[in-house]
């Protein structure tokens, strides 16, 4: 009887202690995944496209299956912070931890009351440098996964596309992931996007190949996306900006985007035929 009590005393210390190591992992102070959500506020943005913008992303942040998919990782919460970026780039909403629902619901009506920046230009590159240079470095807890979302409605026409793809590198070098939230927006007499192509004393008809371009799909995933795992999903102009930072978040958060969106780091520099929902064919 005695060597049966022992044995059940060690098995209940065994147990306790394995209870508290998986406590302690979830209070290690890391967390599931770390968000950067960068959102273009340049010329072509005006007050109505911001506002649609933030209204977006504040929604998505109140719907319950975001808010499942940000608390249910192994420790329970997330990191998240917003860019702003034109010619200029600057955290709208600093790294913020994401524990519980009230936290979320607080980050949403955060957002929601964020004033629009100043802005005219699209650079991207710049933006990625800042990202890389002064977001990423800041990041305050260690994250199982580092993600960054890019949404805009142009080319960049500060720095070019050679300057975006080598900031984009940079970054997935360190291990973050891009994913793309191209907005097309556009009318019959107007190549896509053409009000973001202003750069400062080119004129947009200027631009080389500017007028073969439909939709941002492509330029996109060539030149911004990359990292295990990124993937686009486009809105159809800004009245369905909301549909795709939804569904975006639900698919990044998770890290679980379907099969047909995802690439890998070695393709992220190589065009893909797409789908008009911007899926590869």
């Amino acid at each position: 009887m005695a060597a049966f009590l022992r044995f059940l005393l060690i098995g209940l210390t065994l147990l306790a202690a394995a209870r508290v190591s998986a406590g302690d992992s979830r209070d290690d102070g890391q967390v599931d995944m770390a968000l950067i959500v960068s959102v273009d506020v340049s010329g072509s943005v005006d007050e109505r496209r911001y506002e649609l913008q933030m209204d977006g992303i504040a929604k998505a942040l109140n719907d319950p299956e975001v808010i499942a998919a940000m608390l249910s990782g192994p420790r329970g919460r997330i990191m998240f912070t917003m860019v702003e970026w034109s010619e200029q780039a600057e955290p709208a909403i600093p790294w913020t931890r994401l524990a519980s629902r009230e936290d979320i619901l607080a980050l949403a009506a955060r957002v929601r009351r964020t004033p629009r920046p100043a802005g005219e230009f699209t650079c991207v590159a710049h933006m990625m440098s800042v990202v890389h240079d002064l977001i990423v470095p800041t990041l305050p807890v260690a994250a199982r996964r580092v993600v960054m979302d890019v949404s805009g409605d142009g080319v960049d026409n500060c720095d070019g596309e050679d300057a975006t793809a080598d900031m984009r590198d940079r970054l997935t070098a360190e291990g973050v992931t891009i994913n793309g939230l191209p907005i097309n927006e556009s009318n019959p007499e107007q190549p896509l996007g053409a009000g973001a192509y202003r750069a400062p004393g080119r004129p947009f008809e200027n631009r080389a190949n500017v007028a073969e371009i439909k939709t941002l799909e492509p330029w996109y995933r060539q030149y911004v996306i990359g990292g295990d795992g990124a993937f686009l999903v486009p809105a159809r102009g800004y009245g369905d900006f909301d549909r795709a930072i939804k569904q975006k978040f639900a698919m990044e958060i998770s890290g679980r985007p379907p099969a047909s969106t995802r690439i890998r780091l070695s393709a992220a520099a190589s065009p893909s035929p797409t789908n008009p929902d911007g899926r590869a064919k």
